[in-house]
């Protein structure tokens, strides 16, 4: 295995950003930049050997610095919506930002996606590990807490991508880590994923309302366009779902907080497969359907279902929704969640 550092660009602030590049021994190669803790490329093999890039991103910092579509990208302090972006804990009532309003989305205007962090590597005899770590200071978009939040890229030479998360606080608050990287694996420019046969392993799901704010209700797939408990194509039933496109969090089948495979995606044309595995009781599975008219890598033009997110995470607005599992860190406890990507490039598993 192999890893490598290179300047990938300088912040407006005059912020060196680095480019940590690894590679194992069967010709994967993901790399990951300390602003956002952003993964920026993952490049494997297909059926053939032919290896490619199977995520949508960028190939300049200026780029990820504008994005608003959080390729790639660390997200928090809290994934997904907060309702009117506002919660009470503690009896005080809190106001984030109303960054797609009226609700709060994905940690406000600058969350972790928008930050520098501090970047660092270890390595090991199988794997290698890039470790983004900094300290979130009370008030930052508007959250309670001094939080000191790391996440640990770890890419081993069993074709495994594993990132844990991991926190600590001095005071109450939210939080909801996840990664909302962009897959398409054909590659972007080899067409969209709508020909993606998709596997969660969720019999439910949540109803949300017109702002996509969960209403309360765990609700059954079976019998409606969003049940893929059985393998489907993404675009079988894409154009029956409210808005064009899937933007929902499954409630996956789990009776712990084990790491356990959530769902597998299998792209026919290259042949390749991943795994989904998490410790998060849900995954928002997103069909790249806000997405136009963006140049991505190699002035690619993105467009509409060019990319797919699966995004391991706590339900969306818990902190309003107390039958919900929580997602209140306390002082002395420790926020812990590990996501893992595996990847194929064979046959289908049976």
């Amino acid at each position: 295995m192999n890893i490598q550092q290179t300047l990938f660009g300088t912040t407006p602030e005059g912020l060196q950003i680095k480019r940590f590049t690894v590679s194992n021994d069967h010709g994967m190669t993901a790399s990951f930049i300390n602003f956002g803790a952003i993964l920026t490329s993952l490049e494997i093999p297909d059926r053939h050997g032919k290896v490619g890039e199977v995520t949508l991103g960028f190939d300049a910092l200026e780029d990820y610095i504008a994005d608003r579509w959080f390729f790639g990208a660390t997200i928090g302090r809290y994934a997904n919506r907060i309702a009117e972006g506002r919660f009470i804990l503690g009896g005080v009532e809190y106001q984030l930002a109303q960054n797609s309003f009226p609700s709060h989305l994905h940690g406000g205007n600058k969350g972790f996606h928008k930050v520098v962090w501090k970047g660092d590597q270890n390595i090991d005899q199988d794997s290698i590990s890039v470790v983004f770590s900094r300290l979130s200071p009370e008030g930052e978009e508007g959250y309670p807490g001094n939080l000191d939040a790391k996440v640990t890229y770890t890419l081993n030479n069993q074709n495994e991508l594993t990132l844990c998360y991991q926190a600590e606080t001095d005071k109450p608050t939210p939080i909801n880590l996840t990664n909302h990287t962009y897959w398409n694996l054909k590659g972007s420019s080899f067409g969209n994923v709508l020909d993606h046969e998709l596997i969660l392993h969720a019999d439910y799901y949540l109803p949300t309302d017109d702002d996509r704010i969960p209403t309360g209700e765990i609700r059954s797939v079976y019998g409606t366009p969003m049940d893929f408990t059985h393998s489907s194509k993404i675009g079988d039933r894409i154009h029956q779902i409210k808005g064009g496109g899937y933007n929902h969090c499954y409630v996956l089948n789990r009776k712990d907080n084990s790491l356990c495979l959530a769902g597998r995606v299998y792209e026919p044309q290259k042949g390749r497969t991943m795994e989904l595995y998490t410790t998060e009781p849900g995954v928002q599975f997103y069909s790249g359907h806000f997405l136009t008219d963006d140049k991505g890598k190699n002035g690619i033009l993105l467009n509409r279902y060019d990319g797919f997110c699966l995004e391991a995470q706590h339900f969306p607005n818990s902190v309003n929704q107390p039958q919900f599992p929580s997602t209140i860190l306390k002082p002395g406890d420790v926020y812990k969640q590990v996501t893992r990507y595996k990847f194929y490039w064979i046959e289908p598993l049976k």
